[in-house]
């Protein structure tokens, strides 16, 4: 029987630096035959490890169209494994479990209007779905993005933004809280994600909403939404960040009756409601 607590060596090819404190890191198995029978479903996360320091919990961050070939995910520097994470380069062997966790239910989506919403760092585990969204653009109706970050430079993805702007009855919508100085070009809002979403117009009629940020911003976004006409059921997030090892053991991710590692991380605002007030 295959130990599940054992990462796999993983080559890194391409590593990626979006902000002063944000890399995205595309990997590959070293192992041809487990390249090959390798799956995971759009929304899944995956648990990577610096050999000799630790492992941390991330989404995996691209679609599932080279999941043979390769896969990425998206970190900040905040601790003791990032902070290892950091200095890696092509060539370098990390490791990886997984893939764990549920999937966002994009068969469900076909057919409807979607509104990605994300602030800062939570880009990457939206960009997933907005890449397989892209990838099958004629099974999906419009589709709106709302991305806004604290500053110009704290923005991740930015050059795919304009990317994912060119496709047909795409609308993206980028914003900063705060103006850019010092000359920097930015041809995006000055605004906060709440306000650029209530002025988004969307449609909650045959849609559904995907919801990744910080705190406040959710609380605020998700009454508009609501407002919309979107429901409970339609209106979808991922807690990412309540992911520990993966497999609902260490009861770090244990939410009342709810193991989010197990149940999760792709929740909706119905499931939520139904959590402890406190969560």
């Amino acid at each position: 029987m295959e130990n599940i607590y054992k990462p796999d060596p993983m080559e890194v090819i391409q590593v990626t630096q979006e902000t002063g404190d944000v890399k995205r890191v595309r990997i590959r198995f070293k192992d041809p035959e487990k390249a090959k029978n390798f799956h995971f479903n759009v929304g899944q996360f995956g648990i990577y490890s610096v050999f000799g320091v630790g492992e941390s919990t991330f989404n995996i961050c691209c679609s599932n169209s080279h999941q043979h070939e390769y896969i990425e995910f998206c970190f900040r520097k905040v601790g003791r494994v990032t902070e290892r994470m950091w200095d890696v380069e092509p060539g370098d062997t990390i490791g990886f479990r997984g893939p764990f966790g549920n999937s966002y239910p994009l068969k469900e989506w076909e057919g409807k209007d979607i509104v990605f919403v994300a602030g800062g760092i939570a880009m990457p585990p939206i960009r997933c779905a907005i890449e397989y969204c892209l990838e099958n653009r004629d099974k999906y109706g419009k589709i709106t993005i709302v991305y806004g970050a604290r500053t110009v430079g704290d923005l991740v993805c930015k050059d795919e933004l304009d990317e994912w702007a060119k496709y047909p009855n795409v609308n993206v919508m980028k914003t900063v809280d705060v103006a850019p100085t010092d000359g920097v070009e930015w041809n995006g809002r000055v605004d906060f994600v709440p306000t650029v979403l209530k002025d988004s117009n969307v449609s909650g009629d045959n849609a559904v909403a995907l919801v990744v940020g910080p705190p406040i911003m959710i609380k605020l976004s998700l009454p508009i939404l609501v407002e919309n006409g979107f429901k409970d059921e339609d209106i979808f997030t991922s807690l990412e960040n309540r992911m520990k090892c993966g497999l609902g053991k260490c009861g770090r991710c244990n939410c009342g009756s709810v193991y989010v590692c197990k149940e999760g991380p792709v929740f909706t605002q119905a499931d939520i409601k139904n959590m402890p007030d406190d969560f």
